[in-house]
């Protein structure tokens, strides 16, 4: 009864052990590395780009190996989720500030900054439902005017 009760919490705790690490730890501790963060959103975008083909390649074949095309479909998935995560818990949470008020340039920025990050959020989205590479080519760009957007006139330490 004894093992059978610590296999059980043992399996129960695998999830909370294997989850994938969110974009940064929310405390806040004030350590940032926003180029690090653009440079996994490319890594992963071009995660997702790959896996679409080989997904595709895959289907085509005959016989197709629908063993690998789960495989891919799965990795397609976990790298556009990671691109939503970077989006939401890093960029939307920690580092997009609300200006005080909702005027002027501060507040330009602030709704340039969401609408770019909701369409970013979006995009990836799109990556997820589809093998379609116009999806990954549109999220490529909108990372890229981000990324412009996020450093231009700004040092975000």
């Amino acid at each position: 009864m004894r093992i059978t009760l610590l296999a059980l919490l043992g399996i129960l705790a695998v999830p909370f052990f294997t989850s994938p690490a969110l974009a940064h730890c929310q405390i806040p501790c004030g350590i940032y590395d926003d180029k690090r963060q653009f440079d996994e959103l490319d890594e992963h975008i071009r995660t997702v780009e790959k896996s679409m083909m080989e997904i595709d390649r895959l289907s085509a074949a005959s016989p197709a190996d629908y063993h690998m095309v789960a495989r891919w479909t799965a990795n397609k998935e976990e790298h556009a989720q990671e691109i939503q995560d970077i989006a939401h818990a890093y960029f939307l949470t920690q580092r997009v500030k609300v200006p005080a008020t909702q005027a002027g340039a501060e507040w330009s920025d602030y709704v340039e900054h969401t609408t770019l990050l909701h369409q970013i959020l979006v995009a990836a989205m799109k990556c997820k439902q589809t093998t379609d590479l116009q999806h990954v080519e549109k999220l490529r760009d909108l990372v890229a005017s981000y990324k412009a957007h996020y450093f231009k006139d700004h040092s975000h330490d």
